[in-house]
């Protein structure tokens, strides 16, 4: 959109340059998501299936690989072969998954739900962009509305995850403008088609 609006393209191209951005950027974000957690998916399947074979061929190596897991975590041996074997025996797949591979098998990536999420978040963020230029056209203020937005969401991200929240909201602002100096930049240099 600030790129169609530094072109002197009309609030009508401006709007239809922001409506198509939210839905090909939603898309991708989604079918990017998907790809990825379906990768991470037939990664952890794969995992569960080799780990399952191995503790049917091999059940004392594998109880020995357990034993050798707990020592390396602080406990004496006879304490971690007696924590292994009570674990092995209540579901060796389980303690296996979660102790050397670090998986839960109920909570395995989700790619679909990992996909729409993407999706609704990319179009969401979006979508406040598209609102300033419905109410007013001009590059300017969409682009002081989009740094607003990306501003509170990099505060939002980083108090969500216990960072410093003045840290992720100056990085997602020096991101985003960026990409905005460079938009309108080329819009500028290409100017109005037709």
């Amino acid at each position: 959109m600030i790129g169609v609006a530094a072109a002197d393209g009309s609030s009508g191209a401006t709007i239809t340059a922001g409506v198509a951005g939210l839905v090909a950027g939603a898309l991708s974000m989604a079918a990017g998501e998907y790809v990825s957690v379906s990768s991470q998916r037939d990664s952890e399947r794969a995992d569960l299936v080799k780990e399952s074979r191995e503790l049917e061929e091999y059940p004392a190596d594998e109880l020995g690989e357990l034993t050798e897991i707990y020592v390396s975590r602080g406990l004496d041996r006879a304490l971690a072969e007696e924590v292994a074997v009570q674990l092995h025996d209540h579901d060796a797949l389980g303690a296996h998954l979660r102790d050397e591979l670090g998986l839960d098998r109920d909570q395995l990536a989700r790619p679909v739900q990992a996909g729409a999420v993407s999706a609704t978040a990319f179009a969401l963020g979006a979508s406040l962009p598209l609102v300033a230029a419905l109410l007013y056209a001009g590059g300017l203020v969409i682009a002081l509305v989009a740094l607003v937005g990306l501003g509170l969401l990099g505060i939002l991200g980083a108090g969500i995850g216990g960072a410093p929240k003045s840290r992720g909201a100056l990085r997602v602002l020096a991101g985003g403008g960026a990409a905005m100096a460079v938009t309108a930049v080329v819009g500028t240099l290409i100017g109005p088609v037709g």
